[in-house]
Order: structure tokens, then C-alpha cells, then sequence
């Protein structure tokens, strides 16, 4: 399945490692420390306010959607997925 963060981009849900608030993270020295060494695989999908982060495997991701809003799409059914699986793609 997969998971829409923001600016048209979709990710596999089973690549995604973590989803984080980003109010959690303003206080946390090891979250920054993390993020520092990944700036080289960092991409922002916003040029506004930035509500959640999105890690994966191979990108960590700067989302305009809420870390709420991530999880409860995370948790519904596909139906692009389920329309290629009809369509035999």
C-alpha cells in the first residue's frame, strides 16, 4: 500500500520507518543529531509550515500533513492499489 505525505508524493507504507510529530522533536538533541547526519537524503515538501517528519529506509521527509492525518491514511485501504490488482497491472 501506499501513503500519500504532501506535494504529490507517495511512499510504500512498508518503507516507512517512523512518523513524527514535529513539536516532539524541537526539544530532542538525538532527534537533531539524526537529522543533521540525513540532510544529505532530506527533502522538504513544504515551503510553509513543516507539521511531521517521515522516515523511511532510503529518504527522510519534511510533510505539510499532520503526523494524526499520516497515521489514519496509513490505516485505510488503498483503492489505487486495489484498482491495479483488478486491472491484473
Amino acid at each position: 500500500m501506499y501513503l500519500h505525505i504532501g506535494e504529490d508524493i507517495l511512499v510504500k507504507t512498508d518503507d516507512v520507518i517512523a512518523i513524527l510529530d514535529k513539536k516532539l522533536l524541537q526539544g530532542s538533541p538525538i532527534m537533531n543529531e539524526f537529522l543533521e547526519k540525513k540532510s544529505d537524503v532530506t527533502s522538504h515538501l513544504t515551503k510553509n509550515s513543516v507539521k511531521s517528519i517521515v522516515v523511511t529506509d532510503k529518504q527522510v521527509y519534511y510533510s505539510p500533513l499532520a503526523s494524526a492525518t499520516l497515521k489514519k491514511r496509513s490505516l485505510q485501504p488503498s483503492l489505487l492499489i486495489d484498482e491495479i490488482d483488478v486491472l491484473g497491472i
